[in-house]
C-alpha cells in the first residue's frame, strides 16, 4: 500500500512541533538529528508557503460580475 503524500496543514504542522521538541530534547543522535532538521526545515517552508497563498486568496474578494479585486478594508 503506498502512503499518501498529501498531508494537511495541521499535520505538518503537528510533525513540525513534534521535530522540534524531539531536537529540543536533545538525546537524539548526530545523524538522526541533521535528518530529523532537515525535514523540518523542508516542513517549514511548505508551512509558510501555504500560509501566503491563503493570504493571497483572502486578500481578494470577488465582485458581482465574478472579477476579483485586491480587498481594499473600509475606511
Amino acid at each position: 500500500m503506498t502512503e499518501n503524500k498529501e498531508h494537511t496543514f495541521e499535520e505538518d504542522l503537528t510533525q513540525l512541533e513534534n521535530i522540534v521538541s524531539q531536537l529540543e530534547k536533545g538525546d537524539v543522535p548526530l545523524e538522526e538529528a541533521l535528518q530529523a532538521f532537515e525535514k523540518g526545515v523542508a516542513l517549514s517552508r511548505s508551512l509558510q508557503k501555504t500560509l501566503q497563498d491563503a493570504e493571497q486568496s483572502l486578500a481578494k474578494i470577488v465582485d458581482e460580475q465574478g472579477e476579483t479585486n485586491d480587498f481594499k478594508p473600509a475606511g
